[in-house]
């Protein structure tokens, strides 16, 4: 364990039966009080922003990652967001929730034909949203290079999920 995820870790708070009983949510809100802490995140994120034209956040916490990542590496993002939430011309994809499904969307001038992408969110868990926003992507004739999470939970199949996609997956915390 690096000295930063050790760090990461012990900002990351444990509460049991949210949203829902049997749930472990992990809550990044004490993180997100810790600036210094979270410019050390932005620094270790930014790694994976040297060879993309353009970081893809999903909603809602990935845009707490994706702003400061567009600031410190000059690349644009994008916000893929849940239906209807967007002001403008979208493309969309559904994809299955536990429980039914959901639609995720980009504006359709989110990115270039040809445009390498990031995307950027701050949990991995089945990595349903995940290979939605990379389904969206892959519309608009973009490259997925990657997928950057803050937390990945290992023991459900979103990195294999994804990487069966061919998209390589870069977390800082697993448990």
């Amino acid at each position: 364990m690096t000295s930063l995820e050790g760090e990461v870790r012990h900002r990351i708070r444990d509460v049991a039966d949210f949203p829902k009983a049997g749930v472990l949510f992990k809550d990044i809100t004490p993180l997100l009080t810790d600036p210094i802490l979270m410019g050390r995140v932005m620094d270790w994120m930014a790694q994976d922003c040297e060879s993309v034209d353009r970081i893809v956040a999903i909603e809602s916490r990935g845009f707490l990652f994706s702003t400061g990542l567009s600031e410190r590496t000059g690349k644009p993002t994008a916000p893929a967001r849940k239906a209807g939430k967007l002001p403008w011309k979208t493309v969309g994809t559904e994809y299955q929730l536990e429980y039914g499904t959901a639609k995720l969307e980009l504006h359709v001038d989110a990115l270039q034909a040809g445009e390498r992408v990031l995307i950027v969110d701050d949990l991995l868990a089945t990595g349903g949203t995940a290979e939605a926003a990379i389904d969206l992507v892959r519309q608009l004739g973009g490259t997925v290079l990657g997928c950057t999470f803050l937390i990945e939970l290992g023991f459900l199949p979103g990195r294999e999920r994804l990487a069966a996609l061919g998209v390589p997956v870069r977390s800082l915390v697993t448990y």
